[in-house]
């Protein structure tokens, strides 16, 4: 049963790319990218900068759409890529963030296929193996845990992104 957890584990995240995720993006405009529902959301801004604090503030601030999608670029799959897989450097004081939402969707579709295409070349031996200090608090655990960590991110930030697209559809302003 060699690679059956490796399919199992790229099959979880693919099909909620195909079937969720990605077709929820279709159609995204520049004014749902940069929309912010509430005052002072944390979003990417046009100047190219993003706001990004660690720890985030008590509470967490409201975020935009552009603001998920730069998480999800940069710092769920982008530095994951880059920490395991050689991909390129990624990381948020760096990175040159989409100012449009064409632009971030192309930037997310390259680095989701970094990802996925490193993942399914893992062999049952290498989810065995422990993340490496690269991966903070997943240092030590088993790459399975990593893997099921980025699966989770990316199917609950997608939901947000798209609960973001229904109340920017719904709301009276727009």
């Amino acid at each position: 049963m060699s690679n059956d957890l490796t399919r199992r584990l790229a099959e979880q995240l693919d099909w909620h790319w195909a079937h969720q995720l990605r077709p929820r993006l279709a159609g995204l405009t520049d004014d749902e990218y940069f929309w912010e529902p509430v005052p002072d959301c944390w979003t990417v801004h046009r100047d190219g900068t993003v706001d990004f604090a660690y720890p985030p503030p008590t509470p967490e601030p409201v975020t935009t759409i552009a603001w998920r999608l730069a998480h999800l670029i940069v710092g769920v799959l982008g530095a994951r890529t880059h920490s395991h897989f050689g991909g390129p450097p990624a990381d948020y004081g760096t990175w040159n963030y989409a100012l449009d939402a064409e632009s971030a969707l192309a930037q997310l579709d390259e680095a989701y296929a970094g990802w996925i295409t490193g993942v399914r070349g893992f062999d049952d031996a290498d989810l065995t193996k422990p993340c490496g200090p690269a991966e903070g608090p997943y240092a030590a655990e088993p790459m399975t845990a990593l893997v099921l960590h980025i699966n989770r991110e990316m199917i609950h930030h997608g939901a947000e992104i798209a609960l973001l697209r229904d109340l920017f559809a719904h709301t009276k302003e727009n």
